[in-house]
């Protein structure tokens, strides 16, 4: 039996087109897409990215106001 992979996902998916990110769990598309093909090494390295992607996000969008 294999570990169960871990997921950032909030199950709040909804994706900004013009950043072309889930706004719930701040993964790109193209992570969203290979998520189950990753490494697990892979998905800690996204994982670490992630905190600084979201307030990268919410800052934009509060300069935009």
């Amino acid at each position: 039996m294999t570990d169960p992979i871990w997921s950032p996902c909030k199950r709040v998916c909804v994706v900004d087109p013009n950043q072309a990110i889930c706004v719930g769990c701040f993964r790109t598309m193209d992570e969203l897409g290979r998520w189950t093909l990753m490494s697990h090494e892979e998905r800690l390295s996204v994982k670490a990215e992630l905190k600084a992607r979201e307030a990268a996000y919410r800052n934009s969008r509060q300069a935009g106001r």
